[in-house]
C-alpha cells in the first residue's frame, strides 16, 4: 500500500482584490503539499488501484504518458514507495536517442523502465489487444491509463471534498482538468447544493463533458449535470502551452500568495477562476475553493527547455 499522506488538508486563504470586491471568500486547497513524493491528485488516482494491484497479486505497473508527464513521475515513485515494478510507455520515439530530461531521469533513478514508442504507436494506447501484445514482451502487469484516470481513481479524489467538507462549507469547488477523472471524482463526492467547476488545459476540451459523464455512471452520477460544468476558454494555446500573459500572472501570484503554480494545470486553474470572479460566475457572498494539484516537478524539464534566465522566464532555480 501507498504510505498515508505527510499531512492533514491544508487551506490557504487567497485574499484577491476582484473576490474581495464581490463579497467571495477564494481559498486554496493545498495538495501540492499532500505527499512530498506524490503530491496532489497523483496520490489520490493511484491509491485505490495500487490496492487492486496488490489485491490481484501483481508485482509491476504498466503506464503511459508523454515526456514532461507528472503521471509517469508519480506513478515511478509510487512503485518505489509500495514495492513495485514500474514500466513506462513514453510518447516519442525520438526521446530514445536523446539526454533523459529531468521528470524521465527521475522516473528511471525511481526504478522505472522506459519505453519509446512513435506517436503514431502510442494512439493505440487504449487497444486491448495492443497492450496485450505489450504485456507478452513486458510480462504481467496492472495497467494503468494515461494520467491515471479510471474507476478507481474517482474514490481517492471524492475523498478531498469530504475532507474540505469537515474544515469548511463551500460552495464550488474548482480544479484543473486534462483528463477529467480528478473533476469526476470530486463530482462523485458532492453534496447539493455543491458544484464543481473544471478547468480546461487543453485546446478544444469540450470532449472532457463525455469523459466525466462516462467515469461518473458507475457511481449513477453522471446527470448530475447542473452540479458540475468545465470551462474551455482558459488553455494558453492549449496542453502545454503558456503565454506571457499567463506566466506573468504566475510570478504575481507566487510574489503576493507565497504559492507556486505550474503553466501546464493550476496557472490556468486560477487564471480561470479570477477571470470567472470578475465576469460575475460566482455568485456573490460563496465561497470558491481551487484544488492546487501539483504538477510542480515540470519546472525542472522547462528550466531545460527554455532557459531559466531568458527575459520572458522570470523564475530563478530553486534555493536561489
Amino acid at each position: 500500500m501507498l504510505p498515508p499522506p505527510g499531512s492533514s488538508l491544508l487551506v490557504q486563504p487567497l485574499p484577491e482584490p476582484a473576490a474581495l470586491a464581490r463579497g467571495i471568500r477564494l481559498l486554496l486547497v493545498r495538495d501540492d503539499l499532500l505527499h512530498p513524493q506524490l503530491p496532489g491528485n497523483k496520490w489520490r488516482k493511484l491509491k485505490y488501484n495500487l490496492q487492486a494491484a496488490q489485491q490481484q497479486q501483481q508485482s509491476t505497473l504498466l503506464t503511459f504518458g508523454g515526456a514532461y508527464s507528472n503521471h509517469l513521475a508519480a506513478v515511478a515513485a509510487a512503485g518505489k514507495l509500495a514495492g513495485f515494478q514500474t514500466i513506462g510507455i513514453v510518447r516519442g520515439e525520438e526521446l530514445a536517442r536523446q539526454p533523459l530530461n529531468p521528470t524521465l531521469a527521475q522516473a528511471r533513478a525511481d526504478g522505472m523502465q522506459l519505453r519509446f514508442v512513435d506517436r503514431t504507436t502510442y494512439l493505440r494506447r487504449h487497444e486491448a489487444a495492443w497492450i496485450a501484445d505489450l504485456q507478452r514482451e513486458t510480462g504481467p502487469a496492472y495497467v494503468l491509463p494515461e494520467g491515471g484516470t479510471n474507476a478507481l481513481a474517482l474514490p481517492g479524489c471524492a475523498e478531498l471534498v469530504a475532507e474540505l467538507r469537515a474544515h469548511t462549507p463551500f460552495d464550488y469547488l474548482a480544479v484543473a482538468c486534462g483528463t477529467g477523472g480528478t473533476l469526476a471524482g470530486i463530482v462523485s463526492g458532492l453534496l447539493p447544493p455543491e458544484k464543481a467547476v473544471g478547468v480546461a488545459a487543453l485546446r478544444g476540451g469540450e470532449f472532457l463533458q463525455a469523459e466525466v459523464r462516462t467515469l461518473l455512471q458507475p457511481v449513477g452520477k453522471e446527470d448530475a449535470a447542473g452540479n458540475w460544468t468545465i470551462h474551455t476558454e482558459f488553455h494558453h494555446g492549449g496542453y502545454a502551452r503558456f503565454s506571457p500573459d499567463l506566466l506573468a500572472f504566475i510570478q504575481t501570484f507566487q510574489q503576493r500568495h507565497g504559492v507556486l503554480l505550474d503553466p501546464i494545470y493550476t496557472g490556468k486553474l486560477l487564471w480561470g477562476i479570477l477571470q470567472l470572479v470578475e465576469q460575475g460566475y460566482f455568485a456573490e457572498g460563496s465561497t470558491v475553493v481551487a484544488v492546487h494539484t501539483g504538477g510542480l516537478q515540470a519546472w525542472a524539464g522547462f528550466r531545460q527547455r527554455f532557459g531559466a534566465r531568458s527575459a520572458w522566464w522570470p523564475f530563478p532555480e530553486p534555493g536561489e
